[in-house]
């Protein structure tokens, strides 16, 4: 099995920009692309097969064609566990929280969704919401979003390029405004607002609020931080990867290639690489020169063994392991 490109689908939510067309060269008609879905097997929006045979297909329907393709840690999960997104905030996110597996299995019909963020770009002053400053009791949490003094209580944290933070299902979070955003999470699109700001859709109508079911999931107290143990995995002179997160859903690590990477896929899981900055080539012994720009998101089926990128790039890989 050949590794290959995938085209995304695309979210044009209000609070989006235009950076993934003006920077990352992303084809789409609308006038706001706030996410686009570069790894997805979700109903809501599927991401298609680029090169090769099943070029046209959505990923989904390689897989069902190629299910040895996803590696065994993936037998242990009902259906394709991850989605990968870009996101362009240009303007603040609504206050939100996602429930965890059982109650969203429960509710909802699918999984809940735990997620990471890899902060891409950032403006100067950016922040996002992650948690609340101290324990609170679920009476304060309703009676502070009825009469709208949440935001006195949750925990704003400044943000730069380069820093990543793990999102516990459960944890209430917001993007701030100004952030370019690279989100790995779990293959959900259950998502729970607690506060927006007031802000009307295109129907001129306010967007619905999710307040009584996100009293019953949002763990109301500081963000756990996840621990990731001494970060960097490889460093050569050639390439530098580093973990930023690990779970049971995924394990991502960034990629800083300064000449030559050499990875594999091994059985047990695909890889998947989407690129951040700047340019680099994909080949391996079967496999000659994928060219892969900033923006580019690369599938390679388990157990497609040793492959090498080269140039000079920033990416985001991920595994399940």
């Amino acid at each position: 099995m050949d590794a290959f490109r995938l085209r995304p689908s695309f979210k044009d939510y209000l609070w989006g920009g235009t950076r993934l067309r003006d920077d990352f060269g992303k084809d789409c008609d609308f006038d706001k692309i706030a996410e686009s879905w570069e790894l997805s097997c979700h109903k809501d929006g599927p991401s298609y097969v680029v090169d090769g045979e099943f070029a046209g297909s959505t990923l989904e329907q390689y897989l069902a064609a190629n299910p040895a393709a996803l590696g065994t840690a993936c037998g242990r999960f009902e259906y394709f566990p991850i989605l990968i997104k870009l996101i362009d905030a240009k303007d603040d996110l609504s206050v939100q929280v996602h429930p965890d597996n059982e109650y969203a299995l429960r509710v909802e019909g699918e999984y809940g969704k735990t997620e990471m963020w890899y902060v891409v770009d950032a403006d100067e002053g950016a922040q996002l919401l992650y948690g609340f400053k101290s324990e609170i009791s679920r009476e304060e949490f309703r009676r502070r979003i009825e009469d709208n003094t949440l935001l006195d209580a949750v925990n704003a944290v400044p943000v730069k390029k380069g820093d990543f933070f793990f999102i516990e299902s459960g944890t209430l979070h917001a993007i701030g405004k100004g952030l370019l955003i690279a989100e790995i999470q779990q293959n959900s699109n259950t998502t729970y607002r607690i506060y927006d700001y007031g802000r009307v859709g295109k129907d001129g109508k306010t967007r619905p609020l999710h307040i009584d079911k996100a009293v019953e999931v949002t763990k109301l107290c500081p963000p756990n931080i996840h621990p990731i143990g001494d970060p960097v995995v490889y460093e050569d002179g050639n390439w530098t990867q580093t973990e930023l997160a690990k779970c049971d859903y995924f394990t991502v690590n960034l990629l800083d290639v300064a000449n030559r990477a050499w990875l594999q896929a091994t059985e047990r899981s695909f890889v998947h690489i989407l690129v951040l900055e700047g340019d680099m080539i994909f080949s391996s012994g079967t496999q000659k020169h994928i060219p892969l720009g900033k923006g580019d998101s690369l599938f390679i089926p388990a157990g497609y063994g040793h492959f090498e990128l080269t140039g000079e790039a920033r990416a985001v890989m991920t595994n399940i392991d």
